[in-house]
Protein backbone atom coordinates (compact mmCIF):
# COMPACT_ATOMS: atom_id res chain seq x y z
CA UNK A 1 0.00 0.00 0.00
CA UNK A 2 1.14 3.25 -0.74
CA UNK A 3 2.96 4.56 2.39
CA UNK A 4 3.80 8.45 1.57
CA UNK A 5 2.60 11.69 -0.32
CA UNK A 6 4.59 13.60 -2.40
CA UNK A 7 3.55 17.07 -2.38
CA UNK A 8 4.07 19.45 -5.19
CA UNK A 9 4.18 22.97 -3.23
CA UNK A 10 3.59 26.50 -4.36
CA UNK A 11 -0.34 25.86 -5.58
CA UNK A 12 -2.89 28.40 -4.56
CA UNK A 13 -6.51 26.95 -3.38
CA UNK A 14 -9.88 27.82 -4.72
CA UNK A 15 -12.75 25.91 -3.51
CA UNK A 16 -15.24 24.26 -1.27
CA UNK A 17 -14.44 21.84 1.54
CA UNK A 18 -16.74 19.95 3.70
CA UNK A 19 -15.62 18.75 7.15
CA UNK A 20 -16.01 15.06 8.26
CA UNK A 21 -17.47 14.40 11.01
CA UNK A 22 -15.57 14.12 14.44
CA UNK A 23 -13.46 11.87 14.97
CA UNK A 24 -12.89 12.01 18.66
CA UNK A 25 -17.03 12.03 19.12
CA UNK A 26 -17.00 9.32 16.77
CA UNK A 27 -14.72 6.54 19.13
CA UNK A 28 -17.02 7.51 21.64
CA UNK A 29 -20.61 7.28 20.28
CA UNK A 30 -20.05 3.61 18.48
CA UNK A 31 -18.70 2.84 21.59
CA UNK A 32 -21.78 3.41 23.59
CA UNK A 33 -23.70 1.08 20.89
CA UNK A 34 -22.59 -1.63 23.47
CA UNK A 35 -25.23 -0.46 26.24
CA UNK A 36 -28.57 -1.68 24.56
CA UNK A 37 -29.75 -4.70 22.76
CA UNK A 38 -31.84 -2.38 20.84
CA UNK A 39 -30.69 -0.58 16.80
CA UNK A 40 -28.90 2.03 16.99
CA UNK A 41 -28.56 4.56 13.58
CA UNK A 42 -25.39 6.82 13.41
CA UNK A 43 -24.79 9.10 11.21
CA UNK A 44 -22.37 11.53 10.00
CA UNK A 45 -19.34 8.80 10.48
CA UNK A 46 -15.80 9.59 9.52
CA UNK A 47 -14.40 6.95 6.75
CA UNK A 48 -11.11 7.30 8.46
CA UNK A 49 -9.03 4.29 9.42
CA UNK A 50 -9.43 4.76 13.42
CA UNK A 51 -13.25 4.74 13.60
CA UNK A 52 -13.34 1.90 10.75
CA UNK A 53 -10.78 -0.40 13.11
CA UNK A 54 -13.55 0.49 16.29
CA UNK A 55 -16.10 -0.76 14.07
CA UNK A 56 -14.76 -4.12 13.16
CA UNK A 57 -13.89 -4.34 16.83
CA UNK A 58 -18.01 -4.31 17.24
CA UNK A 59 -18.22 -6.93 14.66
CA UNK A 60 -16.04 -8.77 16.10
CA UNK A 61 -17.98 -8.53 19.51
CA UNK A 62 -21.20 -10.23 17.20
CA UNK A 63 -22.51 -6.64 17.28
CA UNK A 64 -24.74 -6.43 14.14
CA UNK A 65 -23.71 -3.85 11.95
CA UNK A 66 -25.21 -2.38 8.22
CA UNK A 67 -24.19 0.07 5.95
CA UNK A 68 -26.84 2.29 5.37
CA UNK A 69 -25.38 4.97 2.97
CA UNK A 70 -21.48 6.42 2.80
CA UNK A 71 -21.61 8.16 6.32
CA UNK A 72 -24.38 6.52 7.94
CA UNK A 73 -24.68 2.82 9.83
CA UNK A 74 -26.78 0.72 11.73
CA UNK A 75 -25.77 -1.20 14.92
CA UNK A 76 -27.49 -3.68 17.67
CA UNK A 77 -26.01 -5.79 20.24
CA UNK A 78 -28.21 -7.95 21.21
CA UNK A 79 -25.87 -10.84 20.81
CA UNK A 80 -22.28 -10.31 21.94
CA UNK A 81 -19.84 -12.51 22.44
CA UNK A 82 -17.56 -11.24 25.31
CA UNK A 83 -15.15 -14.24 24.81
CA UNK A 84 -13.56 -12.53 22.16
CA UNK A 85 -12.27 -10.16 24.02
CA UNK A 86 -9.89 -12.74 25.33
CA UNK A 87 -8.97 -13.16 21.98
CA UNK A 88 -5.45 -13.08 20.21
CA UNK A 89 -7.13 -10.96 17.30
CA UNK A 90 -8.77 -8.10 19.99
CA UNK A 91 -5.70 -8.40 21.77
CA UNK A 92 -3.96 -6.91 18.35
CA UNK A 93 -6.74 -4.95 17.46
CA UNK A 94 -7.33 -3.15 20.81
CA UNK A 95 -3.84 -2.08 21.15
CA UNK A 96 -3.56 -0.78 18.15
CA UNK A 97 -6.42 1.94 18.79
CA UNK A 98 -6.17 4.17 21.76
CA UNK A 99 -10.37 4.63 21.67
CA UNK A 100 -10.69 1.16 22.44
CA UNK A 101 -10.49 1.91 26.12
CA UNK A 102 -13.83 3.42 25.64
CA UNK A 103 -15.79 -0.15 25.17
CA UNK A 104 -15.11 -0.64 29.15
CA UNK A 105 -17.74 1.76 30.76
CA UNK A 106 -20.45 0.22 28.49
CA UNK A 107 -19.48 -3.63 28.88
CA UNK A 108 -19.19 -3.24 32.57
CA UNK A 109 -22.25 -1.42 33.31
CA UNK A 110 -24.30 -4.22 31.05
CA UNK A 111 -21.90 -7.36 31.05
CA UNK A 112 -20.53 -6.56 34.44
CA UNK A 113 -16.80 -7.45 33.00
CA UNK A 114 -14.86 -5.94 30.35
CA UNK A 115 -11.15 -6.73 29.20
CA UNK A 116 -9.33 -4.64 27.16
CA UNK A 117 -5.34 -4.95 25.82
CA UNK A 118 -3.20 -1.65 27.06
CA UNK A 119 -4.09 0.44 23.51
CA UNK A 120 -1.92 2.59 21.39
CA UNK A 121 -2.37 5.45 19.62
CA UNK A 122 -0.50 8.95 19.16
CA UNK A 123 3.11 8.74 20.17
CA UNK A 124 2.71 12.11 21.85
CA UNK A 125 3.44 11.53 25.24
CA UNK A 126 2.26 10.07 28.15
CA UNK A 127 -1.59 9.33 28.28
CA UNK A 128 -2.51 7.96 31.17
CA UNK A 129 -5.05 5.69 31.82
CA UNK A 130 -5.67 6.39 35.81
CA UNK A 131 -8.80 8.47 35.55
CA UNK A 132 -10.53 6.02 33.51
CA UNK A 133 -9.83 3.35 36.24
CA UNK A 134 -9.99 5.29 39.35
CA UNK A 135 -14.15 6.17 37.90
CA UNK A 136 -14.72 2.35 37.51
CA UNK A 137 -13.24 1.53 41.13
CA UNK A 138 -15.26 4.47 42.62
CA UNK A 139 -18.50 3.06 41.32
CA UNK A 140 -17.79 -0.57 42.41
CA UNK A 141 -15.59 -2.35 39.78
CA UNK A 142 -12.73 -4.64 40.51
CA UNK A 143 -9.70 -4.32 38.15
CA UNK A 144 -5.94 -6.47 37.62
CA UNK A 145 -3.65 -5.00 35.44
CA UNK A 146 -0.90 -8.15 33.74
CA UNK A 147 2.01 -6.01 33.05
CA UNK A 148 3.50 -8.97 31.47
CA UNK A 149 1.21 -9.51 28.10
CA UNK A 150 -0.39 -5.59 29.18
CA UNK A 151 -3.74 -6.87 29.69
CA UNK A 152 -6.90 -5.00 31.98
CA UNK A 153 -9.45 -7.15 32.95
CA UNK A 154 -12.77 -5.31 34.80
CA UNK A 155 -15.37 -7.01 37.03
CA UNK A 156 -18.12 -5.45 38.73
CA UNK A 157 -21.04 -7.45 40.91
CA UNK A 158 -22.72 -4.49 41.92
CA UNK A 159 -22.45 -0.86 40.85
CA UNK A 160 -23.58 2.11 42.73
CA UNK A 161 -23.42 5.47 42.28
CA UNK A 162 -21.41 7.99 44.07
CA UNK A 163 -19.31 10.98 44.36
CA UNK A 164 -16.28 11.37 42.34
CA UNK A 165 -13.90 14.30 41.67
CA UNK A 166 -12.17 13.68 38.36
CA UNK A 167 -7.90 13.96 39.45
CA UNK A 168 -7.64 15.47 35.38
CA UNK A 169 -10.77 16.67 33.28
CA UNK A 170 -9.78 13.94 30.45
CA UNK A 171 -12.43 13.79 27.73
CA UNK A 172 -12.66 9.75 27.43
CA UNK A 173 -12.16 9.49 31.22
CA UNK A 174 -15.19 11.56 31.42
CA UNK A 175 -17.50 9.88 28.46
CA UNK A 176 -16.02 6.14 30.09
CA UNK A 177 -17.65 6.84 33.78
CA UNK A 178 -20.63 8.62 32.65
CA UNK A 179 -21.62 5.35 30.25
CA UNK A 180 -20.48 3.33 33.43
CA UNK A 181 -22.98 5.18 35.80
CA UNK A 182 -25.64 5.25 33.94
CA UNK A 183 -26.72 2.04 34.97
CA UNK A 184 -25.20 1.83 38.45
CA UNK A 185 -28.04 1.62 41.27
CA UNK A 186 -28.35 5.61 42.98
CA UNK A 187 -27.11 8.38 42.55
CA UNK A 188 -23.32 9.08 40.65
CA UNK A 189 -22.34 12.79 40.47
CA UNK A 190 -18.75 13.94 38.42
CA UNK A 191 -17.14 16.25 39.35
CA UNK A 192 -14.30 18.48 37.27
CA UNK A 193 -16.06 16.70 34.62
CA UNK A 194 -14.94 17.50 30.79
CA UNK A 195 -17.49 19.80 28.74
CA UNK A 196 -16.07 19.42 25.52
CA UNK A 197 -18.76 19.08 22.56
CA UNK A 198 -18.12 15.30 21.87
CA UNK A 199 -18.77 14.94 25.76
CA UNK A 200 -22.16 16.92 26.00
CA UNK A 201 -23.06 14.70 22.48
CA UNK A 202 -22.79 11.54 24.14
CA UNK A 203 -24.47 12.91 27.37
CA UNK A 204 -27.59 13.75 24.95
CA UNK A 205 -27.42 10.71 22.81
CA UNK A 206 -27.92 8.67 26.46
CA UNK A 207 -30.34 10.63 27.86
CA UNK A 208 -32.60 9.90 24.31
CA UNK A 209 -31.45 6.40 25.13
CA UNK A 210 -33.51 6.80 28.62
CA UNK A 211 -30.73 7.66 30.65
CA UNK A 212 -31.32 10.48 33.17
CA UNK A 213 -27.56 12.93 33.19
CA UNK A 214 -28.17 16.13 33.53
CA UNK A 215 -25.77 19.68 34.45
CA UNK A 216 -24.85 18.42 30.61
CA UNK A 217 -22.06 21.16 29.08
CA UNK A 218 -21.42 21.85 32.08
CA UNK A 219 -18.07 20.29 34.68
CA UNK A 220 -20.57 18.84 37.50
CA UNK A 221 -22.45 15.71 35.76
CA UNK A 222 -25.49 14.46 38.05
CA UNK A 223 -26.47 11.38 36.98
CA UNK A 224 -29.75 9.06 38.04
CA UNK A 225 -29.02 5.11 37.49
CA UNK A 226 -31.64 3.87 35.21
CA UNK A 227 -32.09 0.00 34.76
CA UNK A 228 -32.12 -0.20 30.92
CA UNK A 229 -31.75 1.94 27.93
CA UNK A 230 -33.22 1.73 24.58
CA UNK A 231 -32.47 2.83 20.95
CA UNK A 232 -31.85 6.16 19.29
CA UNK A 233 -30.25 8.21 16.39
CA UNK A 234 -27.99 10.30 16.19
CA UNK A 235 -25.44 12.46 14.34
CA UNK A 236 -22.30 13.50 14.65
CA UNK A 237 -20.86 17.24 14.52
CA UNK A 238 -18.75 17.82 12.38
CA UNK A 239 -14.61 17.51 13.02
CA UNK A 240 -13.40 20.93 14.62
CA UNK A 241 -10.03 19.47 14.61
CA UNK A 242 -10.50 19.38 10.53
CA UNK A 243 -12.46 22.73 10.30
CA UNK A 244 -9.05 24.08 12.28
CA UNK A 245 -6.92 22.31 9.73
CA UNK A 246 -8.47 23.58 6.66
CA UNK A 247 -8.65 28.05 7.79
CA UNK A 248 -4.47 27.22 8.99
CA UNK A 249 -4.03 26.07 5.39
CA UNK A 250 -5.73 28.73 3.87
CA UNK A 251 -3.67 31.01 5.01
CA UNK A 252 -0.31 29.24 4.78
CA UNK A 253 -1.22 28.81 0.73
CA UNK A 254 -2.84 32.37 0.47
CA UNK A 255 -5.99 30.31 -1.07
CA UNK A 256 -9.64 31.30 -1.10
CA UNK A 257 -11.36 28.58 0.48
CA UNK A 258 -15.02 28.15 2.05
CA UNK A 259 -15.88 25.78 4.68
CA UNK A 260 -18.68 24.67 4.64
CA UNK A 261 -21.53 23.27 7.49
CA UNK A 262 -18.81 24.34 10.44
CA UNK A 263 -21.29 24.01 13.61
CA UNK A 264 -19.94 27.14 14.84
CA UNK A 265 -21.83 27.26 18.06
CA UNK A 266 -19.33 24.23 18.79
CA UNK A 267 -16.10 25.82 17.67
CA UNK A 268 -15.84 27.48 21.51
CA UNK A 269 -12.68 29.64 20.90
CA UNK A 270 -10.89 28.25 18.19
CA UNK A 271 -11.96 31.17 15.52
CA UNK A 272 -10.60 33.70 17.68
CA UNK A 273 -7.44 32.32 18.16
CA UNK A 274 -6.66 32.31 14.37
CA UNK A 275 -7.80 35.68 14.21
CA UNK A 276 -5.45 36.71 16.59
CA UNK A 277 -2.87 35.10 14.15
CA UNK A 278 -4.11 37.63 11.65
CA UNK A 279 -6.05 35.35 9.42
CA UNK A 280 -9.16 36.94 8.04
CA UNK A 281 -12.25 35.03 8.03
CA UNK A 282 -16.24 36.19 7.58
CA UNK A 283 -18.88 33.46 8.94
CA UNK A 284 -21.83 32.79 6.37
CA UNK A 285 -25.05 31.26 8.20
CA UNK A 286 -22.98 27.90 9.09
CA UNK A 287 -20.13 28.49 6.91
CA UNK A 288 -16.85 29.98 7.51
CA UNK A 289 -15.42 31.90 4.26
CA UNK A 290 -11.15 32.42 4.36
CA UNK A 291 -10.76 34.82 1.59
CA UNK A 292 -6.90 34.55 -0.11
CA UNK A 293 -4.91 36.89 2.04
CA UNK A 294 -0.85 37.76 1.27
CA UNK A 295 -0.01 38.35 4.85
CA UNK A 296 -1.31 38.24 7.75
CA UNK A 297 -0.02 39.49 11.23
CA UNK A 298 0.31 38.15 14.73
CA UNK A 299 -1.32 40.37 17.05
CA UNK A 300 0.38 41.38 20.19
CA UNK A 301 -1.50 41.75 24.26
CA UNK A 302 -2.82 44.91 24.90
CA UNK A 303 1.09 46.14 26.59
CA UNK A 304 2.96 45.06 23.79
CA UNK A 305 3.69 42.19 24.70
CA UNK A 306 4.22 38.55 22.82
CA UNK A 307 1.55 36.89 21.96
CA UNK A 308 1.25 33.53 23.76
CA UNK A 309 -0.86 30.57 22.35
CA UNK A 310 -1.39 27.87 25.00
CA UNK A 311 -3.97 24.46 25.44
CA UNK A 312 -5.80 23.38 28.12
CA UNK A 313 -9.09 21.39 28.62
CA UNK A 314 -12.28 22.89 26.85
CA UNK A 315 -13.26 25.30 26.72
CA UNK A 316 -9.56 26.67 26.57
CA UNK A 317 -7.90 26.25 22.60
CA UNK A 318 -7.74 22.26 22.16
CA UNK A 319 -4.29 20.39 22.21
CA UNK A 320 -5.55 19.12 18.74
CA UNK A 321 -4.75 22.27 16.83
CA UNK A 322 -1.64 23.58 18.58
CA UNK A 323 0.61 22.04 15.52
CA UNK A 324 -1.40 23.88 13.16
CA UNK A 325 -1.24 27.26 15.09
CA UNK A 326 2.36 26.65 14.93
CA UNK A 327 2.80 26.08 11.44
CA UNK A 328 0.55 29.08 10.52
CA UNK A 329 3.00 31.39 12.66
CA UNK A 330 5.84 30.11 10.68
CA UNK A 331 4.67 32.73 7.44
CA UNK A 332 3.10 35.42 9.84
CA UNK A 333 4.36 38.73 10.25
CA UNK A 334 5.42 38.91 13.99
CA UNK A 335 6.42 36.37 16.81
CA UNK A 336 4.36 34.13 19.09
CA UNK A 337 4.88 31.64 21.83
CA UNK A 338 3.28 28.35 21.34
CA UNK A 339 2.67 26.47 24.86
CA UNK A 340 1.45 23.00 24.26
CA UNK A 341 0.44 22.38 28.10
CA UNK A 342 -0.97 18.79 27.89
CA UNK A 343 1.26 16.49 26.08
CA UNK A 344 5.16 16.27 26.56
CA UNK A 345 6.19 14.95 22.75
CA UNK A 346 3.98 17.18 20.56
CA UNK A 347 6.07 19.30 19.60
CA UNK A 348 9.17 17.08 18.35
CA UNK A 349 8.01 17.58 14.94
CA UNK A 350 9.31 21.22 14.44
CA UNK A 351 12.98 19.88 13.34
CA UNK A 352 11.39 18.95 10.04
CA UNK A 353 9.70 22.75 9.38
CA UNK A 354 13.23 24.30 10.64
CA UNK A 355 14.92 22.07 8.09
CA UNK A 356 12.30 24.03 5.47
CA UNK A 357 13.87 27.23 6.71
CA UNK A 358 11.02 28.10 9.34
CA UNK A 359 12.75 29.85 12.41
CA UNK A 360 11.39 28.36 15.87
CA UNK A 361 13.35 28.09 18.75
CA UNK A 362 11.92 25.08 20.65
CA UNK A 363 12.65 26.28 24.10
CA UNK A 364 11.54 22.80 25.87
CA UNK A 365 9.50 19.82 25.30
CA UNK A 366 5.98 22.32 26.06
CA UNK A 367 7.39 25.76 24.75
CA UNK A 368 8.49 26.77 20.90
CA UNK A 369 8.76 30.12 19.98
CA UNK A 370 7.84 31.02 16.29
CA UNK A 371 9.43 33.90 14.39
CA UNK A 372 7.15 34.80 11.29
CA UNK A 373 8.86 35.03 8.01
CA UNK A 374 6.53 37.49 6.70
CA UNK A 375 6.48 35.67 3.10
CA UNK A 376 10.23 36.86 2.72
CA UNK A 377 11.02 33.47 2.75
CA UNK A 378 9.21 30.80 1.08
CA UNK A 379 9.26 27.32 3.33
CA UNK A 380 11.32 24.63 0.43
CA UNK A 381 10.55 21.15 -0.18
CA UNK A 382 12.11 18.38 1.50
CA UNK A 383 11.32 14.83 2.52
CA UNK A 384 10.15 13.83 6.51
CA UNK A 385 7.90 11.72 8.38
CA UNK A 386 4.97 11.86 10.39
CA UNK A 387 4.77 11.39 13.89
CA UNK A 388 1.33 11.58 14.42
CA UNK A 389 -2.02 12.80 13.26
CA UNK A 390 -1.72 16.31 14.04
CA UNK A 391 1.87 17.16 13.54
CA UNK A 392 1.20 15.07 9.79
CA UNK A 393 -1.24 17.62 8.84
CA UNK A 394 0.53 20.34 9.87
CA UNK A 395 3.58 18.95 8.15
CA UNK A 396 1.25 18.38 4.83
CA UNK A 397 0.34 22.08 5.17
CA UNK A 398 4.04 23.21 5.22
CA UNK A 399 4.49 21.30 2.29
CA UNK A 400 1.69 22.55 0.20
CA UNK A 401 2.88 26.10 1.14
CA UNK A 402 6.50 25.39 0.29
CA UNK A 403 8.99 25.73 -2.78
CA UNK A 404 9.40 22.45 -5.20
CA UNK A 405 8.73 19.09 -3.44
CA UNK A 406 7.91 17.46 -0.24
CA UNK A 407 7.91 13.86 0.27
CA UNK A 408 5.58 13.02 3.95
CA UNK A 409 6.67 9.29 4.94
CA UNK A 410 4.40 7.35 7.46
CA UNK A 411 0.91 9.11 5.91
CA UNK A 412 -0.81 6.07 7.87
CA UNK A 413 -0.95 8.38 10.44
CA UNK A 414 -2.78 11.16 8.46
CA UNK A 415 -4.78 8.63 7.64
CA UNK A 416 -5.95 7.77 11.29
CA UNK A 417 -7.84 10.89 11.66
CA UNK A 418 -8.39 12.74 8.06
CA UNK A 419 -10.60 11.34 5.27
CA UNK A 420 -8.98 11.15 2.21
CA UNK A 421 -7.44 14.27 2.62
CA UNK A 422 -5.52 14.22 -0.59
CA UNK A 423 -8.35 13.39 -2.70
CA UNK A 424 -10.47 16.69 -1.09
CA UNK A 425 -7.87 19.34 -1.47
CA UNK A 426 -6.54 17.77 -5.02
CA UNK A 427 -10.38 18.72 -6.09
CA UNK A 428 -9.41 22.52 -5.07
CA UNK A 429 -6.21 22.70 -6.45
CA UNK A 430 -3.73 21.03 -4.76
CA UNK A 431 -1.39 18.22 -6.18
CA UNK A 432 -0.61 15.39 -3.83
CA UNK A 433 0.14 11.94 -4.84
CA UNK A 434 0.22 8.42 -2.97
CA UNK A 435 3.12 7.45 -3.80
Amino acid sequence: MPNAFEVTGGRKLKGELVPQGAKNEALQILCAVLLTPEKITISNIPDIRDVNLLIDILRDLSVKVERVNEDTYTFQADAVNLEYLQSDVFRKKGAALRGSIMIIGPLLTRFKKAYMPKPGGDKIGRRRLDTHFLGFEKLGARFNFDSEDSFYSIEADHLRGTYILLDEPSVTGTANIVMTAVMAKGKTTIYNAACEPYLQQICSMLNRMGAKISGIGSNLLYIEGVDALGGTEHRMLPDMIEIGSFIGLAAMTQSEINIKGCGLEHLGNILPVFQKLGIQMELKGDDIFIPAQERYEISKFIDGSILTVADGPWPLFTPDLISIVLVVATQAKGSVLIHQKMFESRLFFVDKLIDMGAQIILCDPHRASVIGLNREHNLRGITMSSPDIRAGVSLLIAALSADGKSTINNIDQIDRGYQRIDTRLNAIGAEIKRV
